[in-house]
């Protein structure tokens, strides 16, 4: 039988067929036209041959793609199994119809600019005191980094030098090679994507372009950053290979634990244990904030433990923006636990002048445990 024939006629399938429908006609028919099911018959063996051709082809999304826009030409040039060498002449024909099909998967669309990769991207972790995320602040790092070699200016060439366009790659950066339907594009392994080959290297980077060095750098820290944060300093981390653009340096901000407050946000926490006293009549407590001003907070009375008091506008400034956020304060009222005997005294007085009403939600739990006690016993 002819092999020209469509691989979605040779399945008996619409072009439209999905992956479980495909692959349930492919078994029925492998089946049907297996050697072992035809012994002697070249026509079934052939069509088995044909149905396992179609089926490798349209299960497979990318081979699919290319086989729906041209036809078994897409296949041609070179065929499965066929090979493509490194030299120039093979970016294109092939290659310019995947990469017109696949776009980035085969070069982001288009020709990749040849040269050796930009430098790496370095990371550094710094911690700072909540004081600092409050105003901003300037702070100064060494990193440890590979800086441009200043004898060659990067080219790795040695002073006088030239460098010569490489033989492998044609100049290009990047050799491609067949294997089996597609095309496979990598960095050529001669110039390491470079284009270029060094015959003499230079004697400080030895054809790097950069060497080890220490750097001092200024980070600005504006105010309200938070745990995480992270800022960028571009084009401080490390040299690219042989002249190629550096990379960035990312600084994560990490805050240190602070002795008053805890941070959630823009909004601060702290908890502040009062007397029973003021608990019960009221008075004030003074909050030092982080702005440097005395924050004086009401206390009214009657007030609980874990009741919460806000102070508008205390909290931290917000990152890159206007306005500040909240300062709120848990109230934890404390228990004396030495007393003198007067105070002894007092408190037992107190104690014989109580009638429950001044403490109602007392009052209510042991009226509710009586109610229940009484219907337990009746």
């Amino acid at each position: 039988m002819s092999l020209d024939i469509d691989y979605y006629e040779l399945l008996e399938v619409e072009r439209n067929a999905d992956d479980k429908t495909l692959k349930s006609a492919y078994r029925k028919l492998a089946m049907q036209y297996h050697p072992d099911k035809n012994p002697g018959c070249g026509d079934s063996e052939a069509r088995f041959k044909a149905i396992n051709e179609a089926y490798d082809c349209l299960k497979d999304p990318q081979k699919r793609a290319a086989y729906d826009r041209f036809g078994k030409a897409a296949f041609q040039n070179g065929g499965p199994g066929g090979g493509f060498g490194a030299n120039a002449s093979d970016f294109g024909d092939i290659g310019d119809i995947f990469e017109s099909i696949f776009g980035s998967a085969f070069g982001g669309g288009g020709r990749q600019q040849r040269g050796p990769a930009r430098g790496a991207d370095l990371r550094y972790d710094m911690e700072i005191k909540l004081e600092d995320a409050f105003a901003g602040c300037e702070r100064e790092i060494q990193v440890d980094v590979a800086g441009r070699c200043e004898a060659c200016d990067g080219s790795g060439a040695k002073p006088g030098t030239r460098t010569n366009r490489c033989s492998t790659c044609a100049g290009h950066g990047k050799v491609r090679a067949q294997q089996g339907f597609f095309m496979v594009e990598r960095t050529c392994p001669t110039c390491q994507g470079a284009g270029e080959v060094i015959a003499d290297p230079c004697n400080t980077c030895h054809g790097e372009g950069r060497v080890d060095r220490r750097k001092t750098l200024t980070v600005t820290i504006p105010p309200g950053v938070d745990e995480g944060t992270r800022i960028r300093l571009s084009g401080e981390g490390e040299s690219g290979a042989r002249g190629a653009a550096p990379g960035d340096l990312y600084i994560f901000l990490h805050m240190a634990r602070h002795k008053v407050f805890e941070r959630e946000g823009t909004t601060l926490f702290t908890r502040a244990p009062i007397s029973f006293t003021t608990a019960a009549l009221g008075g004030s407590i003074t909050i030092p904030g982080l702005d440097g001003k005395k924050h004086d907070i009401a206390i009214p009375a009657g007030i609980q433990s874990g009741k919460q008091l806000r102070q508008r506008g205390a909290g931290m400034p917000v990152l890159n923006g206007r306005g500040t956020g909240d300062l709120v304060v848990q109230i934890d009222v404390e228990t004396p636990t030495k007393l003198s005997a007067r105070q002894k005294e007092l408190l037992c007085e107190f104690r014989e002048t109580e009638t429950g009403e001044e403490c109602p939600a007392s009052q209510g739990f042991f009226g509710r445990i009586k109610e229940m006690w009484d219907d337990l016993t009746e």
